[in-house]
């Protein structure tokens, strides 16, 4: 039986959300999302909030999880803050203009067949994890050739060296429609933004699911910002989450460090089926 959200002071609904908070904040950050594609339907489902609180509430729980996150993976240097602030930027406008569109675009076609797109990233993600090196080659190649192609090498905290090459215009539109989606979805962009940068733009796994925590930091800040001057953040359960996740994104960032890219890759699927499962039975 669901629980009702009448009494969110009580000692056993508390450690319900910080336990629900450390699961969330672990595996968030292992896969670069910021955790909101589980909190909100628990909130919907489970504790009966609104679709207006269950949304504010989710984003600043989804803030505190990227912040402790992004921490975790700056000591570990593995953020590309360069692609990170230009793609965090890009958000911005995609997100706006997704909140406009919500009314238009949220019947119930627009969910099946959103859905069945999602499943069919997951499967991909799930058979092909990580992107072909012919892919990154064909990018170097051409790199010359273009003042929008960046080549990077990155080095991190364990002297681990990846190269990789990307294509600035390819990142920013990708950045525009992740704006997007999330406004109309209510979650994190990361469960969209992680498998594009690695199969779009080249990006080792493990930069892209730390640089996509970092884009989340930047883009959750606003949201989290416009839903408390709305009114819509239930406090109680967003502070007892947020203790939850900031410690679970700690051990998210240290057990995804010792995780092969391909495996973080499919545990991100998973999360893909979890919206997708959202959006059809929503």
């Amino acid at each position: 039986m669901p629980h009702e959200f009448h009494d969110p002071h009580s000692t056993a609904q508390g450690v319900e959300f910080l336990l629900f908070g450390l699961v969330v904040g672990a595996y968030g950050t292992m896969v670069g999302a910021g955790g909101g594609f589980l909190i909100v339907p628990a909130l919907l489902l489970a504790y009966h909030a609104t679709p207006e609180q269950a949304a504010g509430t989710s984003i600043t729980v989804v803030f505190l999880n990227a912040a402790s996150g992004t921490y975790s993976y700056a000591r570990q240097k593995k953020i590309d803050y360069r692609a990170g602030f230009w793609f965090a930027l890009a958000t911005v406008p995609g997100a706006i203009a997704g909140a406009f569109m919500t009314s238009f675009l949220g019947g119930r076609l627009f969910n099946v067949v959103f859905a069945v797109l999602l499943l069919a990233l997951s499967l991909f993600l799930l058979w092909r994890p990580v992107a072909e090196e012919e892919i990154a080659e064909s990018l170097i190649a051409e790199a010359e050739a273009s003042r929008w192609l960046v080549q990077r090498t990155h080095t991190d905290v364990h002297e681990t060296t990846y190269g990789y090459t990307y294509d600035l215009r390819i990142g920013i539109v990708l950045s525009l429609f992740v704006g997007f989606l999330s406004s109309i979805l209510g979650i994190g962009g990361g469960i969209i933004h992680v498998p594009a940068l690695i199969h779009l733009l080249g990006f080792p796994a493990h930069l892209a699911t730390a640089t996509s925590h970092f884009i989340l930091v930047i883009t959750a800040v606003i949201g989290t910002g416009t839903h408390l001057a709305l009114g819509h953040v239930l406090f109680g359960p967003a502070i007892l989450m947020g203790i939850g996740v900031i410690a679970g994104a700690q051990v998210g960032a240290s057990m995804g460090r010792r995780l092969k890219g391909s495996l973080l890759i499919r545990l991100l699927s998973l999360a893909l089926i979890v919206v997708a499962a959202r959006l059809i039975f929503h």
